[in-house]
């Protein structure tokens, strides 16, 4: 009997056919900066969606020239050409969540929120990156005020860190106390679910605080010794994007992002001289999220 390669056996079946075989992928949307060095921003949450099974798509808001240690220039794309780009994914594919990162300047942020409201984008993550881990600004002037007004309204949850609360918030963050209010605050304010991060405050544990619609929920977990943490926020906040996606209870997203984040951190690998998250490692650990 002859041999009959897999590959023309898959082009004989019927589409149905596959379609009861397969399940198809929920997609989701990044709108971020590119990462040069591959370890934040697009490439970060493009690596998150694809180790928790979701098929990530992504609109790049700004190119940057970087590495962990230092951002070397940022050249923004044409905000017109931001609305095109969401457009077009749009248009091919069924969006079941959206986060946000690097915007870069009210303009964009501007035609996001537009773009948000037109394609109806049921679920939307911000993540209000300001700065890069080595401290590099990544924003220009009123860009937080536009993220605040524009999007958080639209937003089911907004996850700044304790430096980006305290911007939003107006006060200082430097207890667990401080970030329960922050993140009360913040809901109210802007009608929005928030999480603060809290791993820039001292300690052997890292408390995050979710505040939504009048509830409140305390996640700690021990401190993890690695050697680096570029990404972490990005990866976070694209790790919760997918939870959500995956129908989860935003509570429990949380809960599971933070979990997904320590796992990468545990597992990371030197590429000398760095020592990038390991996503495929994290979601391996997490095998039992799986739907």
């Amino acid at each position: 009997m002859p041999y009959t390669p897999i590959c023309h056996y898959h082009e004989r079946m019927k589409t149905e056919d596959v379609a009861n075989v397969v399940k198809p992928m929920r997609s989701i949307l990044t709108v971020a900066g590119s990462d040069s060095g591959g370890g934040a921003g697009i490439q970060a949450d493009l690596k998150t969606f694809t180790s928790l099974g979701l098929f990530g798509t992504s609109v790049v808001t700004c190119l940057t020239a970087q590495n962990p240690d230092r951002v070397f220039g940022i050249l923004p794309v044409d905000p017109l050409f931001v609305a095109k780009q969401i457009e077009a994914v749009c248009d091919s594919f069924p969006i079941f969540a959206m986060k946000t990162g690097m915007l870069y300047s009210p303009e964009i942020v501007r035609v996001v929120a537009d773009e948000d409201i037109y394609e109806g984008i049921a679920v939307m993550v911000v993540d209000p990156v300001m700065a890069s881990a080595c401290g590099a600004r990544l924003e220009k002037d009123h860009t937080i005020e536009a993220i605040c007004r524009e999007l958080l309204p639209l937003a089911r949850v907004v996850t700044p860190n304790i430096q980006e609360a305290e911007v939003i918030w107006g006060n200082s963050i430097s207890s667990q106390d401080d970030m329960r209010r922050a993140a009360c605050d913040i809901g109210h304010r802007y009608d929005v679910a928030c999480v603060i991060k809290g791993a820039h405050l001292p300690g052997d544990e890292v408390v995050d605080v979710l505040y939504d619609e009048g509830e409140e929920f305390i996640y700690s977990s021990y401190r993890v010794e690695a050697r680096q943490t570029h990404g972490a926020g990005c990866t976070f906040s694209a790790a919760l994007t997918a939870f959500l996606a995956q129908r989860r209870l935003l509570c429990d997203a949380v809960d599971l992002a933070k979990e997904y984040v320590v796992r990468a951190l545990e597992e990371a690998r030197p590429t000398r001289p760095h020592t990038p998250l390991n996503f495929d490692a994290a979601a391996a650990l997490m095998a039992y999220t799986k739907e």
